[in-house]
């Protein structure tokens, strides 16, 4: 088994410490961006749903099944050495589907994934429409993760979408009763604004809290969050990928004055020197 997850709690055990630094995983969807995160510092990267299902073209509203998901998991974690947190959906079904999900993420080198309690098809956690199953059906589904991950399994994340639906109170509700099956981190998805994240950390602070959004990462540390999913990753690539390719449409060229040497920085990232060292070490004739 990985000792990723044993890493990922490391690192969410010394930001709960006093003066400790929040942990910070970006939104990557494929290997590429894993490794630049890795590269710039950051010490986990989080495989978004969102990302992975715009990859295929697709909204995230619950068209990618767990094979799908799962595979683009284990690509990830295979291309970076830090702990990859996933996006599991709700499980891909009852509580049943949950431990397998469990078990097919821990295989894929998974160190911690969430599992939420909507209704399925699910939807991105910002948009309207969202609607959650029973809190006692779902509290089930946290525990069966939990259980089939065990002491060094994945680190087990319980996201609740009953914000927009049902508001503060059955939402912490919820929550309460996912660590108290032992969820080791509590997700509240949907908080928009700094005064959502506030009233989060107020009414559930004494609880292990994940962030996920768009707000500036100190302020959150600030309000006592363990876990920042960083999306401002995510929307601030996709505006300069549409500028790029609307420059190249429109201009013909891409200008990249002033940064130079991306080809073979970008060979370096993805490992090129060691694979030709491999190539040396194997070839018949030493010279080629």
């Amino acid at each position: 088994m990985s000792t990723n997850p044993a890493r990922l709690r490391a690192l969410l055990a010394a930001a709960g410490e006093p003066g400790g630094a929040m942990a910070v995983a970006p939104f990557v969807y494929d290997g590429l961006q894993a490794k630049v995160a890795e590269d710039a510092g950051f010490s986990a990267v989080y495989c978004t749903g969102f990302g992975t299902a715009a990859s295929h073209g697709l909204p995230d509203v619950g068209l990618l099944g767990l094979a799908e998901m799962a595979g683009n998991g284990r690509r990830i974690a295979a291309a970076v050495g830090v702990p990859v947190i996933c996006d599991a959906d709700t499980g891909f079904g009852n509580a049943v589907n949950v431990a397998r999900t469990v078990a097919e993420y821990a295989a894929a080198g998974i160190a911690g994934l969430h599992i939420e309690d909507q209704v399925w098809p699910k939807r991105c956690g910002f948009m309207a429409g969202k609607e959650v199953i029973p809190a006692a059906e779902a509290t089930q589904k946290v525990r069966a993760a939990v259980e089939a991950a065990g002491p060094d399994g994945p680190v087990i994340i319980a996201r609740t979408d009953a914000l927009a639906p049902h508001g503060w109170d059955e939402v912490e509700a919820r929550a309460r009763a996912f660590a108290g099956v032992g969820a080791e981190l509590i997700f509240v998805d949907g908080l928009r604004t700094r005064a959502d994240a506030e009233t989060c950390a107020t009414r559930l602070g004494d609880l292990p809290l994940v962030y996920n959004g768009m707000l500036p990462v100190a302020d959150m540390a600030a309000l006592g969050f363990r876990l920042n999913l960083n999306s401002a990753t995510l929307m601030a690539g996709f505006a300069a990928l549409r500028a790029i390719y609307g420059e190249l449409a429109t201009t013909g060229r891409v200008d990249i004055n002033g940064v130079g040497g991306l080809f073979d920085q970008l060979n370096t990232l993805l490992g090129l020197p060691a694979v030709e060292d491999q190539r040396q070490r194997y070839a018949t004739d030493p010279e080629a």
